[in-house]
């Protein structure tokens, strides 16, 4: 297993911890457990539920994030790791508008991409091609960053982030 999410009083995803963190938070009382994995964490005198989804007691004042500068693992998460001109399997990042002809490296031009398609654009723009997007570029929702601290969402933690995730 990844870690354990963990949520803010309202819900909202705030973190991935080990579980051993969220052990330690749910002994100091810190946190309630929202859903178990399944499996027991025994010591010589406790045992209790393995932590998969916890939930602060108090919420928490999460301070202003500013931009984040875009990530090759960021883009992979925010497009799910399809290519987002022929929704094959991604493998290489594209710029919308090649960095030759003035785009930036930003949320907003760069996109997931095979290769196939990627080098059938080459570094011309959309309107020079047959290509066309699947979606409008930008920068991904805050649930991706928990898909980038975890490598994966267990099935545990999809209530918890798909409303705040694009559709697939």
């Amino acid at each position: 297993m990844a870690g354990v999410l963990v949520l803010n009083a309202t819900f909202e995803p705030l973190a991935v911890v080990s579980i051993r963190r969220a052990i330690c938070l749910l002994l100091g009382e810190k946190v309630e457990l929202v859903r178990s994995s399944g499996r027991k964490v025994r010591s010589e005198r406790l045992s209790l539920d393995e932590p998969s989804v916890v939930r602060l007691g108090r919420y928490v004042s999460v301070p202003y994030q500013r931009n984040r500068a875009p990530s090759r693992r960021g883009i992979f998460a925010r497009d799910r790791h399809r290519c987002q001109y022929c929704d094959g399997a991604a493998e290489t990042l594209d710029h919308v508008v090649p960095r030759s002809r003035g785009g930036g490296h930003t949320w907003d031009n760069l996109v997931a991409a095979c290769r196939r398609c990627n080098a059938a654009k080459r570094d011309r723009l959309l309107p020079d091609t047959p290509m066309r997007l699947a979606g409008r570029p930008g920068p991904p929702p805050p649930s991706v960053w928990i898909e980038v601290a975890a490598g994966t969402i267990p099935e545990s933690w999809e209530p918890f982030l798909v409303d705040k995730r694009r559709s697939a």
